[in-house]
């Protein structure tokens, strides 16, 4: 299946400008072809001890194949909300139901070479045993904060997830220090 795009280039997403206000709606394989501005969530979820979910991504992906990320996540489909799509992502890629509505931290402007997009980040908490989306995670893991900072220099990241990730580590920094 080489000559195939993946099932997800036919997602519709709202297409918005430097504001984050709609403009328009394109297929994803569309926006990212074309380097459309669109939405995403990435979504920090921590289990019962506080490790973070990592995980590399599969070959198949359309965007940053076999990539590790610390973050789940995806793109905002049309029409959805950051709220809706966050939990929506969250469940499906650790593949648990019921989890608590993920908590809004920031959002951000992703400008990169691949492409561009507003982004809001969230944390969750994951107490139930996780059962990975196939299609989206090729390997996980949980890891404490200290073990995903050795990884930090080892393993090639999503770099939208690395940018998320930075300014996150940032964003609690502040937090600290007020």
């Amino acid at each position: 299946m080489p000559d195939q795009e993946p099932l997800s280039a036919d997602e519709l997403l709202d297409i918005v400008d430097a504001r984050d206000r709609v403009m328009g709606q394109a297929r994803r394989g569309d926006a990212m072809a074309h380097r459309l501005r669109h939405r995403c969530v990435f979504i920090q979820a921590r289990d019962a001890q506080g490790r973070i979910f990592v995980h590399r991504r599969t070959a198949g992906k359309l965007v940053f194949p076999s990539l590790y990320d610390m973050f789940v996540g995806g793109v905002v489909g049309a029409g959805e909300g950051y709220d809706g799509a966050a939990l929506r992502e969250a469940e499906e890629e650790l593949g648990v139901r019921g989890l608590p509505a993920p908590v809004p931290l920031f959002s951000f402007l992703y400008e990169g070479p691949e492409h561009t997009s507003w982004c809001r980040v969230y944390e969750v908490r994951c107490e139930p045993p996780v059962d990975p989306q196939a299609e989206e995670v090729a390997w996980h893991t949980f890891l404490t904060e200290e073990e995903l900072t050795r990884r930090l220099p080892e393993w090639e990241w999503v770099p939208d997830g690395w940018e998320a990730y930075r300014r996150l580590v940032e964003w609690r920094r502040e937090r600290v220090e007020a």
